[in-house]
């Protein structure tokens, strides 16, 4: 009896294909807008976590945003050394600047810090050396760059001993860090030349060379520290917070200080958050479609009510003249999540090919709850339009001159 209504429901399905496919495109756009939407929240998820990750989780980030006129400098710093749960201090600050040689010329991030930076970002030098204490003693205008930077503002990453101007100011070129060195710190800045590529250009200079070169940079307001171990990560996080809660009279405002692995807990519940609320606005389109689906099975019944009276009087019963609405109505709704899981599939294969900043792939948690809440939204959606079909009478049914 089940494969006859299959039969049957899918004879009917397939006899008016354009108004099929209508019925079905409600579906196919609440699919692709559910995995596509949501795969491209996970793909930005999976970006920024991994690249956090990579930069290491066992340091902590200290912004002072009230120095109590106690104002923080650089040699200050040492000592939170003290500490036998801290390793390394250093402290940070951010500017941009006109870098040039006679190569090419563009705008510049440069990143103020001390040679602790190295060992808490865990950089890696291709060449050269990074910032020393004696450059840090003699604001020695000196710059570490990335492998990008120094190709396109010398065209090769052998550049040690080469010399760059920013803002004016020569600096020799001490070291060049590895290809792959990728920092949250830096800005995506590009170059002026019309004709390169556009990369982030970014470099490393002693911060008491910054406080030199930059007006708006004296006093520390922002450093790094890290951990002799992720495991003391929380007790350096603590003895940190009492050093500077002495130094700026208990003022716990006067200071905010994070970890990694906070920031990472927070980037991962909000976006979670985020992809629940894509994946609950993309539902939406599903029910719409599914409000189609009974308007057009509605219409169905309607045009087979002789259909209908001619089955149940040779004998079909209420429950066989509602199994095959319903039938008919799953049959619609999951061909339109099959095609949607398609579309997504070549959606998403396309927008890696054009972002590549990000990689995109199909979830298949995310496709099973397509197809099983695209079931659900047949069946639903087909009940009230298949029993109004099996609780036609035969006589009614036979008479009518629709």
């Amino acid at each position: 009896m089940i494969f006859q209504s299959v039969k049957m429901a899918w004879h009917a399905v397939v006899s008016n294909k354009f108004r099929t496919f209508l019925t079905m495109l409600g579906i196919i756009i609440g699919v692709v807008a559910l995995i596509v939407l949501v795969s491209i929240a996970n793909g930005a998820t999976t970006s920024v976590t991994d690249t956090i990750s990579s930069m290491g989780s066992d340091y902590i980030m200290v912004t002072i945003s009230d120095d109590k006129e106690k104002p923080l400098r650089w040699d200050d710093l040492n000592d939170f050394l003290e500490s036998d749960e801290v390793e390394a201090v250093a402290p940070v600050s951010m500017s941009s600047v006109t870098a040039k040689t006679s190569y090419t010329d563009g705008t510049m991030s440069i990143i103020g810090t001390s040679g602790g930076y190295a060992d808490i970002m865990d950089l890696e030098l291709s060449t050269g050396r990074f910032i020393k204490n004696v450059d840090m003693e003699n604001s020695s205008y000196v710059v570490i760059l990335t492998a990008d930077t120094a190709t396109e503002l010398l065209g090769r990453t052998d550049v040690v001993g080469e010399s760059v101007k920013l803002d004016g100011m020569s600096f020799l070129v001490v070291g060049v860090l590895e290809e792959e060195e990728d920092s949250l710190t830096s800005s995506s800045f590009s170059s002026s030349d019309e004709d390169s590529t556009t990369v982030s250009l970014q470099g490393y200079i002693p911060y008491s060379t910054m406080t030199r070169i930059s007006d708006s940079v004296l006093d520390v307001t922002q450093f790094y520290a890290s951990a002799t171990s992720e495991d003391s990560l929380d007790y350096a996080e603590e003895e940190l917070t009492e050093m500077l809660l002495e130094r700026f009279n208990e003022d716990e405002d006067a200071f905010s200080i994070s970890d990694t692995a906070t920031v990472m807990e927070a980037m991962s519940s909000v976006t979670s958050t985020l992809s629940l609320m894509i994946g609950g606005i993309a539902a939406i389109s599903l029910l719409v479609g599914g409000i189609g689906i009974m308007n057009i099975m509605l219409v169905s019944v309607t045009e087979r009510t002789k259909e209908i009276g001619i089955r149940k009087a040779i004998g079909a019963g209420r429950w066989t003249i509602m199994l095959q609405f319903l039938i008919e109505a799953l049959i619609v709704s999951l061909m339109g999540c099959g095609i949607g899981i398609l579309l997504s599939w070549v959606s998403l294969k396309v927008a890696g090919m054009f972002i590549t900043s990000m990689s995109f792939s199909m979830s298949k948690d995310v496709a099973v709850i397509s197809v099983v809440f695209s079931g659900i939204i047949g069946i639903v959606f087909g009940i009230y339009p298949a029993n109004k079909a099996a609780r036609k009478k035969p006589i009614d049914a036979l008479h009518y001159g629709g």
